[in-house]
């Protein structure tokens, strides 16, 4: 893993958490007056979770863009890019507009971009593709965790 793509995806996902961290809102009164499932995990479970993920997406990207080159490379990039704007995005869409089943379809399409990068970090690098899975899975476990969410609060 070379510097400057170390230092490129650290970059991308520190923003992508610092955009996050500014809209959701956990002390919001809006969001403690959600009906939540007694699965939800306790608050201080996310920043332990996300700061994890978060660094092995930094190392993921790192290693699949140092593995590629050309076209796969700026295609990588780009997968990445989006992916990263897409996570961003649902924070915005579920805490800032307290829209849960707009949220909803935002992460489906957050959920399509992690299939998509992690077929692409696979295939660059086996170890980025690895640091990829944990990503999707909490992302997959979150949508279920924000369906139910959608489904109990419908008012």
């Amino acid at each position: 893993m070379r510097i400057p793509s170390w230092v490129a995806t650290t970059a991308a996902v520190t923003a992508t958490a610092a955009l996050g961290s500014l809209a959701a809102r956990p002390d919001d009164g809006w969001y403690r007056r959600l009906d939540k499932p007694r699965w939800q995990p306790p608050r201080a479970a996310f920043p332990i979770a996300w700061t994890t993920l978060y660094g092995l997406l930094a190392f993921a990207g790192a290693r699949a863009l140092d593995a590629t080159t050309g076209r796969a490379r700026r295609e990588f990039g780009l997968s990445y890019g989006l992916n990263l704007a897409l996570n961003a995005g649902w924070t915005a869409v579920f805490f800032a507009a307290r829209r849960p089943r707009a949220a909803l379809v935002e992460i489906a399409a957050l959920n399509a971009s992690n299939l998509d990068l992690a077929k692409r970090a696979w295939r660059a690098d086996r170890a980025a593709g690895a640091a990829v899975l944990p990503y999707v899975a909490w992302t997959a476990f979150a949508t279920a965790l924000n369906a139910d969410i959608a489904r109990r609060n419908r008012g």
